[in-house]
């Protein structure tokens, strides 16, 4: 049964001083649920190839959605409970539509004004909602998979939700790159996997789906997986997984 968090920053202590075994514990059971991925959604309603590719499904205006943690990478999925009123507001509308929201990180400080519009990092992923339960007092429990980055470069307040302005920036990697972030994804992928317990991440799975979503539930402090975000491919956000899941140590046995 699909877990649905809820929707709004967190109160929780930081997981900066989280010690590196808790860490990568925590890593292996990534690798439980890229695994399970390709069966979990093969009943759920997915977008094509070229919608997740292309940046001509997203419009230059979208919602905004902002959270405490970058909770949305392209090609990996996310599950929301949302509640708040306006945010119910804003599934609604999206629904009606193109089913696009735009997930963005909230900069530190952002409990000050969260009922108002506190500043946000300029670049989120936007996510297209592949799944949806409306419950009957009107919330919602949504699943996005992400389709593709963007840049904020302004906002609309019109709405009593947000919504942005914004400028696609894809992700592109060509032939030697490909091959490339293939090695890297098998690394990644003995760095996350308990030795001799014989789980692993099915090979079907596309390579930028198996770092991104790796990337998106690794536990790290919301600045460090910005930055994760913010990395131009999936190419250079592997290879900085890699370097943080090796100073981290090995795996617990």
């Amino acid at each position: 049964m699909t877990r649905w968090p809820a929707a709004e920053p967190s109160n929780r202590a930081s997981d900066v001083g989280m010690t590196s075994l808790r860490r990568l514990a925590w890593v292996a059971w990534i690798v439980s649920l890229v695994a399970g991925s390709s069966t979990a959604w093969a009943q759920r309603v997915s977008p094509a190839p070229d919608q997740l590719q292309g940046a001509a499904v997203v419009p230059p205006v979208i919602p905004i959605f902002p959270l405490e943690d970058a909770t949305l990478f392209p090609g990996a999925s996310h599950p929301f409970h949302i509640f708040e009123p306006r945010y119910r507001a804003m599934v609604a509308d999206a629904l009606k539509g193109d089913r696009i929201i735009g997930m963005v990180t909230l900069r530190p400080g952002y409990e000050a004004d969260y009922d108002g519009r506190p500043p946000v990092f300029a670049i989120g992923c936007a996510g297209l909602i592949t799944d949806v339960e409306e419950l009957p007092d009107g919330r919602f429990n949504i699943m996005l998979q992400g389709v593709v980055k963007f840049r904020i470069t302004s906002e609309d307040p019109s709405r009593r939700y947000r919504l942005g302005h914004i400028e696609v920036m894809r992700e592109t990697l060509g032939d030697r790159e490909m091959e490339a972030l293939y090695a890297e994804r098998r690394r990644l992928e003995a760095l996350v996997t308990k030795p001799g317990s014989g789980s692993s991440i099915p090979p079907g799975i596309p390579d930028e789906e198996v770092i991104n979503t790796i990337a998106q539930y690794v536990p790290v402090d919301p600045p460090e997986r910005q930055t994760l975000l913010e990395l131009k491919d999936a190419l250079a956000r592997a290879q900085a997984l890699i370097k943080l899941l090796e100073a981290a140590g090995p795996p617990p046995r």
